[in-house]
């Protein structure tokens, strides 16, 4: 997991979700690819997907339930999830999280 993104353009335009329980800003690669950085603070929250998701944690802990799935999973720092497109995911951050959202 690299420590930074490379040869991007920033949105300064902020993505606040959940009464800023969630803040995120888009960054655009020069192929067109499109990820989300940003950070969850602690809360639990339901995150709808259109395109498939990979959730990348950076920093802080994390407990998931995937859509339909009965099982939490725990997640910190260096590990990822998979989300299907069209679906949901539960989250319930146990700390201050950071993370980045690849798209696709």
């Amino acid at each position: 997991m690299s420590t930074q993104l490379e040869h991007v353009s920033v949105v300064k335009k902020s993505n606040i979700y959940f009464d800023g329980k969630c803040i995120s800003h888009n960054v655009i690669f020069p192929d067109g690819t499109k990820k989300s950085v940003g950070v969850i603070f602690p809360s639990s929250l339901r995150f709808n997907t259109g395109a498939p998701e990979t959730m990348e944690i950076v920093g802080g802990l994390c407990k998931v339930r995937l859509a339909d799935a009965s099982e939490w999973h725990s997640y910190g720092a260096g590990q990822e999830f998979k989300v299907a497109a069209n679906s949901y995911f539960d989250i319930e951050t146990l700390e201050t999280l950071d993370y980045v959202c690849h798209f696709g």
